[in-house]
């Protein structure tokens, strides 16, 4: 897990990855000058990372797990992670990846319901002491492809990236039956998704999950399932929960922002300014910039 720090995550993200265009990259963490703890800050990159001689409290969405020794963590953008260091200084590699980087062979089978992709199993794994050996040898030979000129780099890489993902699934305890299978559990997951996604902090932040698709991809569901468990708990459609969230959201940022209507709608998953405006009159029957002078006239 790479630091918080603006500078160290600058080099995270260019350091090797010249022949990558930015979509992935892979170092050590005593390579880099990173503080006894930080805070979530929202990132747009996947990332694997294992500490070894690690004694610390690792915080991931609402959990805090006391870590001594070594650690496999599977990181997604949209989960919230920290890290509070309480002795020593915590040695291993870590490997950032963007969204363009992944394949279809990697969101595939077992993949798309690992930690990495799907936030139902469990993104922390103590492995043993031959497997993190193992990991060791992964990522070393990663940091040796990324320098090469091998042209097919990419692709290893990302065999790489897959056998750290098994390593990870066959080190992680077995999980139950019934916790993908409880309609209550799978509600719980996909109201959480979609609550981490707001509020929109900046222009340059747009929505990762914006469909039911998406969000029953990371929770390890098909989408019909997804949307039969939350009609069940909660008498509405993914869908429905989707957009009276982005209308929420669309309200509050015409209201207490001054970015453009253009920057709100392609915020919220509107490449295109008309198809938002469509869609804000449809569920509220005021065009956006009508509805901004109400408000602001109101305020």
């Amino acid at each position: 897990m790479a630091t918080s720090n603006n500078n160290t995550n600058c080099i995270g993200l260019s350091r090797y990855d010249s022949s990558q265009n930015g979509q992935v990259n892979v170092y050590r963490i005593e390579d880099t000058d990173r503080p006894a703890s930080f805070p979530h800050v929202r990132r747009d990159f996947y990332k694997i990372e294992l500490m070894t001689q690690a004694q610390g409290v690792l915080g991931y969405a609402n959990q805090r797990v006391t870590v001594s020794g070594s650690v496999l963590i599977f990181v997604s953008p949209l989960i919230p992670y920290s890290w509070e260091r309480i002795a020593g200084h915590e040695m291993g590699f870590v490997c950032l990846f963007r969204k363009e980087f992944i394949s279809s062979q990697l969101r595939a089978g077992p993949m798309a319901n690992s930690p990495l992709f799907s936030v139902g199993p469990s993104p922390i794994v103590f492995p043993e002491s031959a497997v993190v050996q193992r990991l060791s040898n992964i990522f070393g030979q990663m940091m040796a492809e990324m320098v090469s000129g091998y042209v097919n780099k990419a692709d290893l890489l990302r065999n790489y990236v897959q056998l750290i993902i098994h390593e990870g699934l066959k080190a992680a305890p077995a999980v139950p039956a019934y916790r993908v299978d409880s309609v209550a559990r799978i509600s719980a997951m996909f109201v959480d998704l979609l609550n981490r996604q707001f509020p929109i902090a900046s222009p340059r932040h747009t929505l990762r999950l914006r469909n039911a698709s998406e969000f029953a991809r990371m929770i390890g569901v098909h989408a019909n399932h997804l949307n039969k468990a939350l009609k069940a708990v909660t008498h509405k459609t993914t869908t429905e929960h989707i957009t009276e969230k982005i209308v929420e959201e669309a309200k509050a940022l015409l209201g207490h922002s001054d970015w453009s209507v253009a920057d709100i709608g392609y915020c919220l998953g509107f490449e295109h300014t008309t198809n938002f405006n469509s869609f804000f009159k449809k569920h509220t029957h005021l065009p956006p910039g009508k509805y901004r002078r109400q408000a602001i006239a109101i305020s």
